[in-house]
């Protein structure tokens, strides 16, 4: 300051009289200002340049910058959505718990599971029949591909402490404009609550898309891989671990195997090319637009690699299994599939020029699909005679072992009437092969009066399916058979949906008409679980409802499912699920978007299955009926600029009703166990 005023009197000393300041205020500073020469237009360029790079960037990235599609959206056109960073649904983290298709275990995450509601398999053609496990596998139609602005990475850590803990990685970015790589990583590992349930699954995927700049050509690609391991302890020896003297401890309990456990390994290489033919129209905005094809030819090329193994290092003192055919106190059960699939399809979309008003608009999709299998089933035996069985050397022999292949048609017939009114049909038939003559049709009639009035989807199918390769011949250590006459089962269903999004209701009711059902059945009291077909047909029938009601900033959410079948203890599902969720939206300081609430399932009693180990079936063991309370899960989630969190006690009401349940015979649940979960999301 004293600088300043020193220098002031000199500086102001060069003002002459006659250049004193005006009336109007004026700078008159101006003429002491040197005079430059005009800068060239080089020059002035690099001066920009220069100010735009030493200037710091105000643009803050978030997940407006990343658009996300997957391979079924990607089957009719090009197009693509927002990233999804909501809290809908977010603390049900678990593929056992999801509200609209919960699943049943043998305990904690990561174990053998299966739908605990009748949701049959809409698959033709060949099947191992192990799908114990497939709740954790994760496979190409599952893989999501992305157009990033900016490197994306998504970090999700769900903790239970040591009895659960799940980690997902996802991390995209675009090389180019028009092409996208990036990688999932998926992690499941736990301790459980009782002895030998410490699963450890790891599923990994690389993924590429590219889009030529002209937007004709795409290609899809992944190679993904799944190493999943999974312990069998047999079940605990106590059947009143939740209402003998031990209350609610677990620690101590005796199990049944010691040394026992599978391993699935799934690996494979999915690629998919389509190119558009003839005119491309566009429609929508910048970064979301759709683009339609008129004509459209496509090949897809899926190579699968797929290893089941169980292992059995212990004497089985508490006959967990049926029987033994090779050796008494080892197994090493495999079998391994190769599967080797090629796809060429033709579509041809008819349209007006108009995309305003779509109206009258037809699609054709004809295509043929090539499968090849080949398979080996593998048992640890030993070199036996006849009158010293079990006292030779242990050998792996190879006890079937077959290559076929399949050629399946297919079609799909699309007419839009009106933007109001659309019908589909799909046409799928396996015209030669192993499973020559299995198939599946469905179509479904779309009409829509408005956001107001709502949308109505008719809809029917049927199905004709070859036995799994588990049911007909199937040969390991504890259970072997060869069984040739199967029939094929037949399903038909017949649906109505109601949906009105702008009240948030849908009801949806389902008919199946099931002939030549399979299943694994053991005797009264047995363990002996041995595949089965009944010869009556099974009625089912299926009604879905769904209302979410929204009174301020409370929410509460519902869903329920009624079913009846005139086969009850054949097919074995409860007559009612419902799902609830009441929860209190509120923002905290303009940043913390926060619910907070509770979720409650329940079930009505019904026979519950058994497990058959070494098998990896559920079965129709002892009809045991257990008694069946609501589940209830407080939890607190938020979301914070670029991060999710949520605090929840699942199983809250343990000890209200009861001190624990099951869903399997003699496998029981986890106790109350407090969890958190983070989701980070990084744009740089």
């Amino acid at each position: 300051m004293l600088l300043l005023c020193s220098t002031a009197p000199v500086a102001f000393a060069q003002v002459t009289q006659s250049t004193k300041l005006p009336v109007d205020n004026t700078n008159h500073m101006r003429d002491t200002v040197p005079v430059t020469k005009p800068l060239t237009d080089d020059q002035m360029l690099d001066s920009l340049r220069k100010k735009e790079n030493s200037k710091k960037d105000s643009v803050i990235f978030n997940s407006k910058f990343i658009k996300v599609t997957n391979e079924r959206l990607l089957n009719d056109s090009t197009q693509v959505f927002p990233l999804d960073t909501g809290l809908t649904n977010y603390e049900n983290y678990s593929p056992l718990y999801q509200p609209r298709s919960p699943k049943i275990g043998l305990g904690n995450l990561g174990l053998a599971e299966r739908n605990l509601l009748f949701e049959p398999s809409k698959t033709i053609g060949f099947d191992v029949g192990q799908h114990f496990l497939d709740a954790y596998l994760l496979h190409p139609e599952d893989i999501q591909y992305y157009r990033a602005r900016v490197p994306w990475t998504s970090l999700y850590l769900v903790s239970g402490g040591q009895i659960e803990q799940m980690f997902k990685l996802v991390h995209t970015q675009n090389i180019k404009p028009n092409w996208n790589v990036g990688l999932n990583y998926n992690k499941y590992g736990s301790d459980g609550l009782y002895a030998r349930q410490k699963p450890d699954h790891l599923n990994a995927a690389f993924f590429s898309w590219y889009e030529s700049p002209n937007k004709r050509y795409n290609i899809l690609g992944n190679l993904f891989f799944n190493n999943l391991k999974s312990p069998e302890n047999g079940s605990i020896t106590s059947d009143t671990v939740f209402t003998g003297t031990g209350g609610l401890s677990s620690t101590g309990i005796p199990i049944r195997l010691n040394n026992s456990r599978d391993n699935l390994s799934d690996n494979g290489l999915y690629l998919k090319q389509f190119y558009y033919l003839g005119r491309v129209d566009t429609v929508g905005g910048a970064g979301t637009s759709k683009v339609l094809p008129t004509q459209r030819i496509a090949y897809t090329l899926f190579y699968n690699i797929r290893k089941y193994r169980f292992l059995q290092d212990d004497l089985d003192t508490y006959h967990v299994f049926p029987d033994f055919y090779y050796d008494k106190g080892v197994s090493r059960d495999s079998l391994a599939l190769m599967h080797i699939s090629n796809e060429f399809s033709y579509s041809f979309y008819l349209r007006g020029k108009s995309l305003k008003f779509v109206k009258n608009e037809a699609k054709l999709d004809l295509g043929i699909k090539h499968d090849y299998y080949s398979y080996s089933q593998y048992v640890r035996d030993t070199l036996t005679t006849p009158n010293q069985p079990q006292t030779g050397l242990p050998q792996m022999d190879q006890k079937q072992a077959k290559s076929f292949q399949d050629i399946t048609l297919k079609a799909k017939i699309s007419y839009r009437f009106s933007d109001r009114m659309g019908l589909d049909a799909d046409f799928q038939q396996i015209a030669q092969g192993r499973d020559f003559g299995d198939y599946l049709y469905e179509a479904k009639l779309n009409v829509s009066a408005g956001d107001k009035i709502g949308k109505i989807i008719l809809g029917a199918y049927t199905q004709n399916s070859s036995p799994p390769l588990d049911y007909t011949n199937w040969i390991t250590n504890h259970y072997r058979w060869v069984i040739t006459n199967f029939k094929n089962v037949k399903t038909t269903n017949l649906s109505f949906n109601y949906i009105n999004n702008k009240l948030q209701f849908d009801v949806k009711a389902e008919y199946f008409l099931i002939d030549n059902y399979l299943y694994f059945e053991a005797e009264q009291g047995g363990i002996d679980a041995y595949p089965t077909q009944l010869g009556a047909p099974i009625n089912l029938l299926k009604i879905s409802v769904s209302k979410n009601i929204i009174l301020g900033r409370w929410h509460f959410d519902n869903f329920a499912v009624y079913q009846k079948t005139d086969y009850q203890n054949t097919l074995r599902t409860p007559e009612l699920y419902i799902y609830t969720s009441l929860y209190y939206n509120k923002l905290f300081f303009n940043v913390l978007n926060s619910s907070i609430g509770l979720n409650v399932r329940y079930n009505t009693p019904y026979a519950a299955p058994s497990y058959a180990v070494g098998l990896g079936e559920f079965y129709n063991g002892s009809a045991v009926k257990f008694s069946s309370y609501p589940v209830a899960t407080a939890f607190i989630k938020a979301t914070l600029k670029r991060t999710n969190l949520f605090l929840m006690y699942d199983y809250a009401n343990q000890g209200l009703f009861s001190n624990g349940y099951y869903t399997v015979n003699r496998y029981p649940m986890p106790s109350a166990i407090l969890k958190f979960g983070v989701l980070w999301s990084f744009y740089d």
